[in-house]
C-alpha cells in the first residue's frame, strides 16, 4: 500500500536568503584534469548563475598541458554545455571571460613565479581583494610539493590583522594509512594553518547528507527515539553501477576499503549516530562527529572475516549489456587482488549505540546507482493485531536516499479500508526534485561556496582524519599481512556484491534492504 503525501512547504524568507561571497580569486591546479572538467566548472558556473560568485572574481587554471587562454575556456565552456545543455549561450561567455590560465609543472618553482605574476594580474583585471582559494584537484602525492612552492611563492601568507585570507582546498583520499595522514598533516602546517586548510569530500555537500543533522535535531519526533532502546540496526550502502572507468591506474592503488570507507562511509555514519553539538557553528559540530568515530569499536583482527567481507567484480552484465571483469580492465593487471566491493560490520561503543549494528557497504558493478541510509526500528513489543496482519508485525523503517532521486520515505503499519481490522505498510515519501520543483544542487556547488566564505562545518579536521585512519588501517595491515583475514570473493557485474556481504547480517538475524520492504537480490 503507498500513498501520496501532501507537503506544505513552509520557508523564513529572512533566514534562507543566500549570501554572495566576498571579493576573491580562485585557482584550480589540475585544471585540464576530469575533475576540474566534470565537477569544478559546471559547479562554479551554476554558483555564477544564481549570484552567489563575487561581484569581483576570477579563476585561474593550472596545470602541465600548454594551452592559450582562449583554448581554456573553450575547454570550460564544452564542460558546462555537456553538464548543463540548457544554459544560456550568453551567460556561459560571460563567465568564461572570467578565467584565465597559467601552464607549468608543479615542482617547479619559476612555474609559481609566473603564477604569483598572473594572480596579481588578474586583481588588477578584475579588481578584486587579494583573496585566494586554491583548489588542488591533483593526485594526493603532488599536495605537499604544491603548498610547498604555493608557500615559496608568497601566495599563502595572510596579514595579522585579517584583512584578506588564503585557503586550500584538498580533496580526498588525505594519505594511504594513518603514517601517511599524518605525514601529509605534518607537511601542510609546514606553511598553513589549520584554518586555512579544507579537506574537501564531497558526500558532505548532498543535500540529503546535509538534511540527516536537520532531521534529527530540528524535529522532537525523532531525537527521542534515535538510540538503541527504539532502533534495531542501520545500513548504509553506496553502491555504483560503473567500473573503474578512467581511474584505473589510481583504483588498482587504493581500492574500495580506502576510496570510501575512510571517508564517505565514515563520515555518513559519524552524522546519522553524533550527538547533538552545542550549535551548528563548525568546531561544534566537528567536535561531536570526532567524539563518534573514537566510540567505534575497532575490528577485532584476530576473526576479521566475521566482521568484514572483501569481493572484487567480474563479467556479467549492467543495463542489459555484457561488461568484463576488473582484471580484464584496461590499465588492471589480470592478477589484481585490490577489492571493489566492502561490507563491515560496526559497533558504536557508547551510551546512546551500545549493542545497535552499523552495516555498511560500498562496491562498483552493482546492480544499480543507489546511495542510502536505512534505519530500522525495533518491532513492536506486543503483536496484539497478529490476525489483523497476518503475523508479525514489519518493522518501521525510515530511508533517507542520497541518490538518486534524493529524498526520504517511512513506513509505517496503517488500518486498509473495511468493515474487518486489516493491516497494511503505508510507504510516505517524498523527493526534493517532486517537493521544490528543482533538482538539489550539486555538492560541489555548495562546498565550493563555502570555502569562499570561510565555512568549514562540512570540511573534515585534522584529528577526524587521524581517527578515521586509526580505525581503517589496521584493517588494511591485517587483509596485507593475512590473506585468510579477508579473502577476495568474486561476484557478477550486475549483482548486490558477493553471497559473503549477506551472511554477514544473516548471522545477526537481518538482510539488505535495497527498497522499501524490498530485499536486495
Amino acid at each position: 500500500m503507498t500513498g501520496d503525501v501532501h507537503l506544505q512547504v513552509k520557508v523564513d524568507d529572512a533566514s534562507c536568503v543566500e549570501v554572495r561571497a566576498e571579493d576573491c580569486g580562485l585557482v584550480i591546479f589540475g585544471a585540464s584534469g576530469d575533475l576540474a572538467h566534470r565537477k569544478l566548472f559546471p559547479a562554479l558556473f551554476a554558483l555564477f548563475v544564481r549570484g552567489l560568485l563575487p561581484d569581483n572574481f576570477f579563476m585561474l587554471g593550472f596545470a602541465r598541458s600548454e594551452m592559450s587562454d582562449e583554448t581554456f575556456r573553450a575547454g570550460i565552456v564544452t564542460a558546462i554545455q555537456s553538464a548543463a545543455p540548457q544554459s544560456s549561450p550568453e551567460q556561459i561567455n560571460a563567465f568564461s571571460q572570467q578565467c584565465r590560465y597559467v601552464s607549468g609543472a608543479y615542482d617547479d618553482p619559476d612555474a609559481y613565479l609566473r603564477l604569483a605574476e598572473s594572480v596579481h594580474r588578474c586583481d588588477v583585471d578584475f579588481c578584486t581583494r587579494p583573496n585566494r582559494v586554491f583548489h588542488l584537484a591533483t593526485p594526493p602525492q603532488l599536495v605537499s610539493t604544491i603548498v610547498e612552492r604555493l608557500g615559496a611563492a608568497g601566495l599563502t601568507g595572510e596579514p595579522e590583522d585579517g584583512s584578506t585570507w588564503a585557503r586550500v582546498v584538498i580533496e580526498k583520499p588525505f594519505g594511504r594509512d594513518l603514517q601517511s595522514a599524518l605525514e601529509m598533516d605534518s607537511g601542510l602546517r609546514q606553511t598553513l594553518r589549520q584554518r586555512q586548510i579544507y579537506r574537501m569530500d564531497h558526500y558532505l555537500g548532498k543535500e540529503t547528507v546535509q538534511t540527516i543533522l536537520m532531521l534529527r535535531f530540528a524535529n522532537a519526533v525523532f531525537e527521542p527515539i534515535w538510540n538503541r532502546r527504539y532502533v534495531d540496526f542501520v545500513q548504509i550502502t553506496v553502491a555504483e553501477s560503473i567500473g573503474v572507468e578512467h581511474r584505473a591506474g589510481y583504483y588498482d592503488q587504493i581500492g574500495c576499503w580506502r576510496d570510501m570507507f575512510q571517508n564517505h562511509m565514515l563520515q555518513m555514519l559519524s552524522l546519522v549516530a553524533m550527538e547533538p553539538p552545542i550549535s551548528f557553528e563548525a568546531d561544534a559540530v566537528r567536535d561531536e562527529k570526532i567524539k563518534l568515530m573514537r566510540s567505534i569499536r575497532p575490528f577485532p583482527t584476530e576473526n576479521l572475516n566475521r566482521w568484514t567481507v572483501r569481493g572484487q567484480y567480474g563479467p556479467g552484465r549492467i543495463d542489459g549489456r555484457e561488461v568484463v571483469g576488473y582484471g580484464d580492465e584496461q590499465g588492471i593487471s589480470p592478477d589484481s587482488t585490490t577489492e571493489t566491493f566492502v561490507a563491515a560490520k560496526f559497533f558504536v561503543d557508547n551510551w546512546r549505540w551500545q549493542g545497535v549494528p552499523f552495516f555498511l557497504r560500498s562496491g562498483k558493478r552493482l546492480a544499480r546507482k543507489l546511495s542510502q541510509i536505512v534505519i530500522t526500528f525495533k518491532k513492536p513489543p506486543l503483536a496484539m493485531f497478529r490476525s489483523a496482519s497476518g503475523g508479525d508485525l514489519p518493522a518501521n523503517v525510515l530511508v533517507l536516499r542520497v541518490q538518486p532521486d534524493e529524498g526520504m520515505s517511512l513506513r509505517l503499519e496503517a488500518k486498509q479500508p473495511g468493515t474487518r481490522v486489516c493491516l497494511g505498510t503505508l510507504e510516505m515519501s517524498f523527493k526534493y526534485r517532486e517537493v521544490f520543483g528543482i533538482d538539489p544542487p550539486d555538492a560541489y556547488e555548495r562546498l565550493l561556496h563555502d570555502v569562499m566564505l570561510g565555512d568549514q562545518t562540512l570540511f573534515w579536521r585534522r584529528d577526524g582524519v587521524e581517527a578515521a585512519w586509526s580505525l581503517i588501517t589496521p584493517v588494511l595491515e591485517s587483509w596485507e599481512t593475512n590473506p585468510e583475514a579477508g579473502p577476495l570473493h568474486l561476484y557478477p557485474a550486475g549483482s548486490m556484491g558477493p553471497a559473503g556481504s549477506e551472511e554477514l547480517l544473516s548471522g545477526e538475524g537481518y538482510g539488505w534492504l535495497q527498497l522499501l520492504g524490498q530485499r536486495a537480490s
